[in-house]
């Protein structure tokens, strides 16, 4: 049973007799098919079906050679929109099944973003095409949070604001030219650091440190597609989950300066959504390279 299941409404499902009998929903009846004629071990295909606003279920599996249908896996899916990186991408495969995992280092977050291809019928047709590497082609990153809060916004100032924005951006210059191997580069961000460390050991003593933190993106756990992401709310919408009924929650954040659409079910959400405040939560981080 996947564990996210219950991120696009499925949080009643419990038994494998449940999910099978969803599984063959999708295939009936499903929204979204590619083929993969060319796969060297059959037919590879990859069934999608809404079930609500943007999210669902995706089954993929293999015809043999008697026509039949087996399915491989099937995992929840959310799509985000928009793009949010054009960095380069690397795409290795799973080894227990046909799926894969993206990762590309975009330098406003500072870390490795490792996400799961929600696409990998269409990537197996570009490599049957002779792909090799997806190099910068965009990905547009979206996550299904297995659990959240809404916290207030950080009072700020549009000074303060612009400011921010500046150092954010020198910041990421910094970085680049740290990556060429500048030296300068990488002293005057040792030197930030030291300072920012300072600044949080002066105010932690009297300051609540999500006041002090407005937005993070970190890794959790041992699994490496899952973060821990803070950011503020642009976007706010609901959607049904049209079999169970169940309320969700698509929020869009801006978290280290990068829009991230979340979705997230309301029975694991604390807090109402509002645009402005601050969602904080557990993601597993989904990714689609766009061909």
């Amino acid at each position: 049973m996947h564990s996210y299941l219950k991120t696009v409404g499925f949080s009643q499902i419990t038994r494998r007799s449940e999910i099978k009998e969803i599984i063959r929903d999708v295939i009936a009846s499903y929204d979204e098919k590619v083929c993969v004629e060319n796969h060297p071990e059959g037919v590879f295909v990859q069934f999608s079906k809404n079930y609500g606003c943007d999210c669902g279920i995706s089954v993929c599996g293999q015809y043999d050679e008697n026509g039949e249908f087996h399915v491989e896996y099937y995992f929840p899916f959310f799509r985000g929109t928009g793009i949010t990186s054009r960095e380069k991408v690397t795409v290795e495969r799973h080894t227990e099944k046909e799926s894969y995992a993206g990762a590309c280092d975009d330098l406003r977050i500072g870390v490795t973003m490792i996400f799961y291809l929600q696409n990998p019928a269409e990537y197996m047709q570009e490599k049957c095409r002779g792909l090799k590497d997806p190099g910068n082609r965009p990905v547009t990153v979206s996550g299904l949070a297995s659990e959240g809060k809404i916290l207030f916004p950080v009072q700020k100032d549009k000074e303060a604001v612009k400011v921010e924005r500046e150092l954010a951006k020198n910041r990421t210059n910094l970085i680049e030219a740290a990556r060429n191997g500048d030296e300068e580069a990488m002293e005057s961000l040792t030197m930030e650091d030291m300072d920012t460390y300072s600044m949080i050991s002066q105010r932690i003593v009297t300051d609540d440190i999500l006041t002090i933190v407005d937005s993070y993106f970190m890794p959790y756990g041992i699994e490496c597609d899952q973060y821990n992401v803070m950011g503020e709310i642009t976007e706010h919408d609901t959607t049904v989950n049209e079999y169970t009924g169940e309320k969700l929650h698509l929020l869009n954040i801006v978290c280290n300066d990068i829009p991230l659409d979340i979705c997230i079910n309301d029975k694991d959400l604390i807090g109402i959504p509002e645009v402005g405040r601050r969602f904080k939560g557990v993601i597993w981080l989904l990714g689609k390279i766009n061909f």
